[in-house]
């Protein structure tokens, strides 16, 4: 299974104290060393990590392919037709959102979507879909003659914390999944095997599948288990883990964890 890299989160350190250090740049002769398949970037409209700047460097400059998300906007697709990245992946977008609470709606007439995807494929640049794990979802992004899709595993991840973490004990509790241990495990079994049954569909029907969202080290096990999902996007993890044993390590790790058994 392939790993993108997703490097945002260095750039939210930088911005953080709104200096040039540490550039994301950096990290990308780490990430092929260490066994990535692709460096993936999230160009958000209000730039809260990721710059411009840095995407067009990144693109310019990374040996490995590049997946760059963004937003449906005009603007954005402006810039993505203008950098061509291996491939965008197009994701909803909430200013006030921490970070992407759920798939692209791409059911019923999407006039922006289809003109976005139009203007992409005029580049022939590679296309994702960032959906929820539906199949409806599915069947919505075979119509829009995409490439790739890649399900939100945040679902999933949620569940998974609820169950084996401190998750339940703090603010981030989801009150929705306060139940108990054999029910959370049996939607736990339940979204796994929906994900599984999805993702086959969509291979047997001619698209690419990925997926992402809240994965790391502790749920990713069973994800990859998947074998019809072909690339796992994951960052925060990573980066967050490459705090204690370095970036190179942390990918590593990752890339082992990737091994289906």
């Amino acid at each position: 299974m392939k790993l993108g890299v997703n490097i945002d989160h260095i750039a939210v350190l930088r911005e953080a104290r709104k200096v040039a250090d540490p550039d994301p740049l950096d990290a990308l002769g780490i990430c092929k060393r260490a066994g990535a398949d692709q460096i993936t970037i999230h160009l958000r409209e209000d730039r809260r990590h990721i710059q411009e700047s840095d995407a067009k460097n990144i693109i310019a400059l990374s040996s490995l392919p590049v997946n760059l998300e963004c937003a449906i906007d005009e603007s954005m697709i402006d810039i993505a037709c203008a950098l061509r990245p291996h491939r965008v992946t197009l994701v909803p977008e909430k200013r006030e959102e921490v970070t992407t609470e759920g798939g692209l709606a791409v059911e019923g007439e999407q006039p922006r979507l289809k003109e976005a995807i139009r203007r992409l494929q005029a580049q022939e640049i590679e296309i994702s879909l960032f959906i929820d794990p539906t199949l409806a979802a599915v069947k919505a992004s075979l119509d829009l003659h995409v490439e790739w899709i890649e399900f939100h595993t945040g679902k999933y991840a949620n569940i998974y914390a609820m169950l084996y973490s401190n998750l339940s004990q703090t603010h981030h509790s989801i009150p929705e999944l306060d139940l108990s241990r054999k029910i959370l495990k049996q939607m736990l079994n339940d979204e796994l095997c929906n994900l599984r049954l999805l993702s086959c569909e969509a291979m047997e029907r001619g698209l690419h599948v990925a997926a992402g969202h809240g994965l790391n080290m502790h749920n990713v096990t069973d994800i990859v288990d998947i074998e019809t999902i072909e690339e796992l996007n994951i960052g925060q993890s990573i980066i967050a883990r490459s705090i204690y044993i370095g970036l190179s390590q942390a990918i590593k790790e990752m890339k082992e964890k990737l091994i289906r058994r």
